[in-house]
Order: structure tokens, then C-alpha cells, then sequence
């Protein structure tokens, strides 16, 4: 695999994450292929439609905006090219305020596909450990304002 392919999925997780800070779903919709599954412990959600992925977006992103959630930093852990056009990667990724505090980090694994143009996309994206480090922030911040 040349060090470019290698540099081509670091810029496609540093593109998503611009557009997830700016709350741009559509843009986030243009970093999947359809159909795409959304993998967690609890579940399994697969989009067929582009549009259908937006409104599953457009509800993060209200999500992100009541908490707070303004910035998120990716860090590639691993990639594993299976061939020339699919690459397994694993991704931390830390989330911040504002005043770019820190708030949670997770962890998601990726299968990504280079489409016809050559861009690579997400068709599955795998939760480890969102949900619940997501509600171990959410406890953590709702008890120190009852603290407060």
C-alpha cells in the first residue's frame, strides 16, 4: 500500500470531522455509501436512502449542539488495507466544548471502500464504546451541576 492511500484515509477522517463540527449534515451524508450499517452491541441500523442518513444526522447534530459538542478530533490507531479499495481503520475519537474542554472520547472501527471516483466512504461504521461513555459524561456533568 503506498504512503498516499495511507494519507488519503487520514484526510477522509480529518474532512468528516470538519463536517461533523460545523454541523453539516450533508457533507456527513457524502462520507458514506449507501447502503451503510451502523453497528453497536445494542444494534444494527442499515440506510438504504441518502436522505434517510441525513435526518439520522440532523439528530446528532441537535444532540451535539444541546451538550455542548463542538469540536471532535480523530486519532487513527490503525488501518488495514483488505485490498486496494478496502480498508478496516480504527478511529478514537475525542469530542470538546467551546473552550475546547474535553468532554468524552469513544472508540469506532471502519470498513471504508474507495468509490467509483476514487473517494473513500464509510459502509459500516462500528461503535465499541460510545453509548456508554457517552452516558458516564453525561452522569459526570449532571452531577457536578447538582453539586454546583
Amino acid at each position: 500500500m503506498t504512503d498516499n492511500a495511507f494519507q488519503k484515509v487520514n484526510e477522509f477522517f480529518e474532512s468528516y470531522a470538519r463536517a461533523l463540527e460545523n454541523f453539516e449534515t450533508k457533507s456527513m451524508v457524502h462520507h458514506h455509501n449507501v447502503p451503510v450499517s451502523f453497528i453497536s452491541e445494542e444494534s444494527v441500523t442499515v440506510f438504504t436512502e441518502l436522505s434517510k442518513l441525513e435526518g439520522f444526522f440532523n439528530q446528532g447534530t441537535s444532540y451535539y449542539k444541546h451538550y455542548g459538542i463542538v469540536h471532535a478530533r480523530p486519532e487513527i490507531w490503525s488501518k488495514r488495507f483488505w485490498t486496494d479499495r478496502i480498508c478496516k481503520v480504527k478511529v478514537h475519537w475525542k469530542y470538546f466544548d467551546k473552550e475546547n474542554q474535553p468532554l468524552y472520547e469513544c472508540d469506532y472501527q471502519y470498513l471504508l471502500r474507495l468509490d467509483k471516483h476514487e473517494h473513500w466512504k464509510i459502509d459500516v461504521s462500528v461503535s465499541l464504546n460510545e453509548k456508554e461513555r457517552l452516558e458516564a459524561w453525561l452522569t459526570r456533568r449532571d452531577e457536578g451541576e447538582t453539586r454546583a
